[in-house]
Parts: structure tokens; sequence; C-alpha cells
């Protein structure tokens, strides 16, 4: 549906979407295709006039394993590669932000880096007990120009969000609730986020979307301020002596 890419499959159970990000062999670990149909997605569902809400989870054991060893591998050495994952990672946080329908994230395992990123711009989240959020942008010398960091400070104490983004350090499922990082601990998050999904498709469409922008003008003003510096500084990280260094660690480990 939307003519993704197989890494991601979209079905529709009458006005709802269920997004799964679907490389579960890899922990969905976001590839260049992954990468590219989570910036073109939102303009889709936005497109989409029968779409009401959308769930979004993981195949397999993981949400979202962050970013792929051999995609960081490939960006550094690809300078068109870069620039056009940098273009797409500004897509889809701005696409995120803006998008018409509601979206309920189903953290169904860990959630790390991009897959944090993914969480912090749902509208709602239910996330697995086992689960957990973590960006480690910076443990492998990038900086998250669509990573936590970017939606954090919106959310959270600045302090807090500030330890999250330098240290990487898990946030596990009750830390994330107590902070507001997602709204409930679950046993099944993809039939809780459902649930809510359908209760939001139930209630006058205009109202709902109308809300949801409401409350989206804020985060987004956030987001902007920040986003071009973001974008240019992750950029630069792609080429410096740190992540080179750590990226052939990471290749040798293979």
């Amino acid at each position: 549906m939307y003519d993704m890419p197989a890494e991601i499959d979209v079905r529709a159970e009458g006005g709802l979407r269920i997004i799964t990000l679907n490389r579960p062999d890899a922990l969905n670990a976001v590839n260049d295709a992954l990468h590219v149909g989570l910036a073109t997605i939102w303009a889709a569902l936005d497109e989409d006039a029968d779409a009401r809400a959308a769930v979004i989870t993981g195949a397999g054991r993981a949400f979202s394993a962050g970013g792929d060893f051999t995609y960081l591998d490939e960006l550094r050495h690809d300078e068109a590669l870069r620039q056009k994952t940098i273009k797409h990672g500004r897509e889809l946080v701005i696409g995120m932000v803006r998008c018409r329908i509601p979206v309920i994230a189903a953290v169904n395992g860990p959630a790390v880096g991009l897959g944090c990123s993914l969480a912090a711009l749902s509208d709602v989240v239910y996330i697995a007990e086992t689960a957990h959020f973590a960006d480690p942008h910076v443990q492998i010398g990038l900086v998250a120009a669509d990573g936590g960091p970017l939606v954090w400070p919106s959310q959270i104490s600045l302090l807090q969000a500030k330890e999250f983004a330098l240290t990487g350090v898990r946030i596990k499922a009750h830390r994330a609730v107590e902070l507001g990082l997602a709204n409930h601990v679950v046993a099944d998050p993809l039939a809780e986020a459902i649930a809510c999904a359908k209760k939001m498709m139930a209630l006058p469409q205009q109202a709902v979307e109308a809300t949801k922008r409401l409350m989206n003008i804020q985060l987004e003003k956030n987001v902007m301020a920040s986003l071009d510096y973001a974008n240019l500084a992750e950029y630069v990280s792609f080429g410096t002596p740190d992540f080179n260094r750590i990226v052939d660690g990471l290749v040798a480990k293979r």
C-alpha cells in the first residue's frame, strides 16, 4: 500500500492504517529503503482521504534497533546518499509532526535511535514491559538530527533530556511512562494501540484532527527552531574521524 518498499508493510482495516517496520531478522534496523519509506509515508497518509488513524509498530522482537551498521558504513563513503538521508530525515520529522491523523505507537520491543524518534513523534505510545528507549547517536559519533534530542526537550525535563541524549542510557518502560515518554506499559502494545486508534476513529473527524494540530503547533515551532542546525551538524558528523573510527569497529564485529 502507498507503493512502500518491502521494509515497510502498510495494512488497511477500514479507516485504520497499520504501519509495520518490516526487517524482523535485523531487529528492524534502519537501512536506506526503510528510511526512504519513513520519510514519504506521512504525506501518503495525509493524501489518503479514507485514513482516520494510524498505528506504527515493529515486526518480530523489536520496534527498531536504530541505524543498520551496513547503512552507516555506506553513508560515510557515499556523498549523494548522505545528502539524501539528511533530506529524508528532515521530511520524516516534519511529516510526522504535521500528519493530520492520530499516530499511535505500539512499541513492542527496543526502540533505539530513529526507533526512539518515531515513538517520540507519535501522539500516543503503548510500550511493552520488556521494551526500552535509547538514543545512542552521540555514542557512535553522530548528531541526532531526527532523534530524541530534537523532541525530548519539549516533552521532559531538559536536564533529563540532556542526560539521555549525551549518554545513550536505556530508558526502561516504566521509567518512560513516569517521565512522559510513553502513555502506558501493557502486555500487548499492538492490541492496545489498535483499540486506542479505533476509539479515536469513532469520534468526530474534524474535532480529532484539528485538536491534534492545535497541540502539535507548539511542538512544530520547537522542532523547526532547531532542525536546520541539527541537519547541518549531523551532516558534518558523518565525516568526523570519531564516526569513522567507531563505524570501523562496528563493521569489524559483524
